[in-house]
């Protein structure tokens, strides 16, 4: 899998960062998701290797506009690059009852169909090459977090140990990779007794605003990568937790409680000012964006990441977590 952030901050654009957008591509293949779709996320695209063609789903995390506002903008786009294949759009109820009155009033015509898929009714789905589910979170509006779980892995036989038990090579190894169940000389051979239980999906837990990290702890098992939104650092936790977000010290100590091995954190207020060096007389230390690494190193041994714009990160098939275009 692959990881494209599209947009980094909270509330409002800066000058490096756009408000929330993560494009997730799937292992093999050119199908790629859209989650969260703030205002300029289109005009984010076209910086990006990601057709719009290739686009097979949109998830919404919340309703708050620097989460959805470039959603309208993007659908019609898309519409006018020619597309007549019909779009999943997982989103909170009031997204669809958004998008619907701005086509009425807008008289905006769509040349393929929208399919919404309400994030409260549905728990679990399978699309493409994922499985997705959802989690509600704790925010002034209902806000989720989606996981994206890899499907249709290869088993792989414990070659070694059918040897072992005298079941030879040939038809027999082919079913068992395909069937749960298969009789062999008037034995019933159970499939989890003869695979290698080292391959494990890659999966991805990709949170929406939420200022309670531990509502995802049965999300996170056995997933490799957790990104969080860490809008504040720990001087401001009693606001933090009045507007319904999190903090990097908060988020880190639940992601080393639950073992992820990578955790990236994104959605930073815009007092948080970039690590490159600045002209501007005003730049103020105290705000740098290293104040949430350190805040986070300090309570989480794995590898953390602070998101940036047009990072490209791809997961590997060992867990390991690779930045391989950014800064």
């Amino acid at each position: 899998m692959e990881i494209i952030f599209l947009g980094t901050s909270s509330g409002v654009p800066t000058k490096d960062r756009n408000v929330s957008a993560v494009a997730l591509k799937e292992s093999s293949g050119k199908k790629w998701y859209l989650i969260d779709c703030g205002e300029g996320t289109q005009h984010q695209l076209l910086h990006c290797q990601l057709s719009m063609k290739n686009l097979n789903g949109i998830f919404i995390t919340h309703v708050h506009g620097d989460h959805c506002y470039g959603l309208p903008g993007l659908l019609a786009t898309i519409g006018m690059n020619g597309r007549t294949e019909p779009l999943k759009v997982f989103a909170p109820q009031g997204i669809k009852q958004w998008i619907e009155a701005t086509r009425e009033l807008t008289q905006w015509y769509l040349p393929y169909e929208l399919e919404f898929i309400s994030t409260e009714t549905v728990n679990n789905y399978e699309l493409s090459q994922f499985s997705i589910s959802t989690t509600k979170l704790s925010h002034p509006v209902a806000s989720y977090a989606y996981s994206f779980t890899q499907r249709g892995l290869e088993l792989k036989l414990d070659t070694q140990k059918l040897i072992q038990n005298n079941i030879p090579s040939g038809p027999i190894w082919g079913q068992l990779r395909k069937e749960k169940q298969v009789t062999f000389e008037g034995e019933i051979l159970q499939q989890k007794d003869f695979i290698k239980d080292d391959i494990k999906p890659q999966k991805i837990v990709i949170a929406g605003d939420n200022d309670d990290p531990s509502l995802l702890k049965e999300q996170c098992l056995n997933a490799q990568v957790l990104i969080h939104e860490s809008t504040y650092d720990k001087s401001l936790a009693t606001k933090a937790k009045k507007v319904g977000h999190s903090y990097a010290e908060l988020v880190a100590s639940f992601a080393q409680q639950v073992n992820i091995k990578n955790l990236v954190l994104t959605h930073f207020s815009a007092r948080f000012q970039s690590n490159e060096p600045s002209n501007d007389s005003g730049h103020d230390q105290k705000n740098s964006i290293n104040i949430l690494l350190d805040e986070a190193k300090a309570v989480f041994s794995n590898q953390i990441y602070l998101a940036k714009d047009f990072q490209r990160y791809k997961l590997e098939k060992s867990g390991e977590l690779i930045l391989i275009e950014g800064k």
